[in-house]
Order: C-alpha cells, then sequence, then structure tokens
C-alpha cells in the first residue's frame, strides 16, 4: 500500500457543540482529506467533532491514525475502527506521535483541549521544532475573538506580527486545506524527539 499523499493532523472538539456548522464542518474536512486519498491524523475518539471527521475522512475513503493515551480511551471512547489507532502512555507521547505522523495542523471548533494542541503546534512552529503549517478553521467567526485578543497582544508588544503570521485563517474548509497541503512537509522529514 503506497503512502498517502498528505497527512494532515486535526485538532477538534471531542464534544459536538450547538451549531450545526461546527459539525458540518468537520464532516467537510474529512471528506476533503478522504477524497483525495490523504491522511487524518487525530486524537483517536469517536465522541463529538473528532468522531465525525474521522467518519468522514474513512467513508471517502482517506486513511485515519487515531493516537489516544489509555486513561482516555474509555472517556474520549476510542475509535476501534481506525486504519491505525495508537495507544499511549501520556498526553505527551500522543501529541509528540500526532505531530510526526502528520505534515500539517488544523484546528477545527473545540474546547481548552484543542486551544491547548492549536497552541502547542504553533509555539513548536515559532520555535524552530518543525517547519508545517498551521491552520484555523474559523466555522461561523467562533475563533475571531481569540485572534482579536492575539493581535491585542500583538498592539501590547508581547507578540509580533511574525508570530501571527505562522498560522493561516480561514473560514471555508477547502482552500484552506488546499493551502496547508501546499505548504507541508512529508511527515518524515523531521525528528521530533526533542520535544
Amino acid at each position: 500500500m503506497s503512502a498517502p499523499p498528505f497527512s494532515i493532523c486535526v485538532y477538534c472538539g471531542s464534544r459536538t457543540g450547538l451549531a450545526e456548522s461546527f459539525v458540518q464542518a468537520a464532516r467537510d474536512v474529512g471528506h476533503w482529506i478522504g477524497r483525495r486519498g490523504g491522511q487524518l491524523v487525530y486524537g483517536g475518539g469517536k465522541a463529538g467533532l473528532m468522531g465525525i471527521v474521522a467518519d468522514a475522512t474513512l467513508a471517502a475513503g482517506g486513511t485515519v491514525i487515531g493516537v489516544i493515551p489509555q486513561a482516555l480511551v474509555d472517556r474520549e471512547h476510542a475509535k476501534l475502527d481506525c486504519t491505525e489507532l495508537h495507544v499511549v502512555e501520556t498526553m505527551h507521547d500522543r501529541k509528540r506521535l500526532m505531530a510526526e505522523r502528520a505534515g500539517a495542523f488544523l484546528a477545527l471548533a473545540g474546547g481548552i483541549g484543542t486551544l491547548e494542541e492549536l497552541f502547542e503546534a504553533w509555539t513548536w512552529r515559532q520555535l524552530g521544532y518543525h517547519a508545517k503549517p498551521v491552520g484555523i478553521l474559523d466555522t461561523d467567526g467562533y475563533y475571531a475573538p481569540m485572534l482579536e485578543f492575539l493581535r491585542g497582544s500583538v498592539a501590547h508588544g508581547l507578540m509580533n506580527e511574525w508570530q501571527m503570521q505562522l498560522v493561516r485563517v480561514g473560514g471555508e474548509p477547502g482552500p484552506l486545506l488546499q493551502a496547508l497541503v501546499d505548504e507541508s512537509t512529508p511527515a518524515s522529514a523531521q525528528d521530533l524527539s526533542q520535544i
């Protein structure tokens, strides 16, 4: 079996949220990845937006790599029909393996776990631990308040514009995903073991 043409790590909620647009965006992202024979790397759960994006990727013909800590197998309802499901010891192991298996990162709507993962991937890029593109799908302006806050950080001199430009923001899945794929590097191109 040949390697997929691209691999995208998607961070998103283990809940669906209240807006149908969040569900549709997750479905659209999974379908886009799957129809192009791509690979989804994600947190390995079957609940919420996580399960929706994984189901959509599989249904459209893509491969799905799930990575989940043993302690969360029951809580996040591990998705046992992933193409590959890796049960690891710690959250640090989870995030490192997800980063190693992906060529790009994308955040959909989610809670504090999604935000933590997004900011970690963004920080790692800023520090030079990887050169993989990072994207935010801003469905219905979900991330607009956060982005406005971060622009305030730039205005206060605690961040700079270069750091803001390390993340690509888009409102539509297709164009944003294509941009991330176009910028992505092979997942095997960088050793992230120092993280």
